[in-house]
């Protein structure tokens, strides 16, 4: 079959426009399975990061959680530490310092004249107890006699020549120092029998000497050991 002129012209441009079109098909394609690829990549990667972020949110919550119970155990052992350490000072075996008074007892270096007693020229351990009193009274915090803790399980008496303290056989000069207010100290001294001790001063020679201190400090004291007794159960 033969063409004439304006049949190939015609059939000329029909291929270039074919071949147009396919090549924008061509192309269109592409772009399209490159928009899926770029889809199909992303999706899995959002995926992922959504997954991780989840992952440190968990992590998080749990760091803070540890953070609070170890808050809450600091908070605890601080307190349990001040319990301690206030349950030992109200038993005496803690050393302590602080303002208070200091007193100081002597025998008399007098002798006893004709019929007097020579008992009236030495300091007794009634002497001592009047003043452990009258100085608790006064509000002491803290008291020692010739470096001697006084508690709860701390006796007093006489022992012939000496003065038993916490099982300890004291001699004069003996100094007792009582952690507190001094006005109170003084003040209760006063009115518990410190002005006997005076008179006894001014007739027998003994020594009875009272000091205002800015630093006294007390020992402490030792724990008792409990052979018999023991705390009583809950429940019994």
């Amino acid at each position: 079959m033969h063409l004439n002129k304006k049949e190939r012209s015609l059939l000329g441009l029909a291929s270039v426009f074919l071949g147009f079109l396919f090549f924008i098909l061509i192309k269109a394609q592409g772009v399209a399975g490159g928009q899926v690829t770029l889809q199909e990549t992303a999706i899995p990667s959002l995926i992922k990061t959504e997954q991780e972020n989840q992952q440190l949110s968990v992590e998080n919550e749990k760091i803070e959680q540890e953070l609070i119970k170890y808050a809450q155990g600091q908070s605890a052992s601080v307190l349990l530490n001040q319990q301690v350490t206030e349950a030992m000072m109200n038993g005496g075996l803690v050393e302590l310092t602080g303002p208070g008074v200091q007193i100081t007892l002597d025998d008399s270096t007098r002798v006893a004249i004709g019929g007097e007693d020579q008992n009236n020229y030495f300091i007794h351990e009634e002497y001592i107890r009047e003043i452990l009193n009258a100085l608790w009274n006064g509000g002491a915090e803290a008291i020692a006699v010739n470096g001697q803790r006084v508690t709860t399980h701390t006796e007093v008496f006489c022992g012939g020549s000496f003065i038993q303290i916490n099982g300890t056989r004291q001699m004069p000069p003996y100094v007792i120092g009582a952690i507190g207010d001094s006005r109170n100290l003084t003040a209760a001294l006063k009115f518990y029998g410190w002005d006997r001790l005076g008179e006894f001063q001014e007739q027998y020679g003994i020594t009875r000497k009272l000091e205002v201190l800015s630093d006294i400090r007390t020992p402490a004291g030792k724990l008792p050991s409990y052979r018999y007794a023991e705390p009583v159960k809950e429940g019994t």
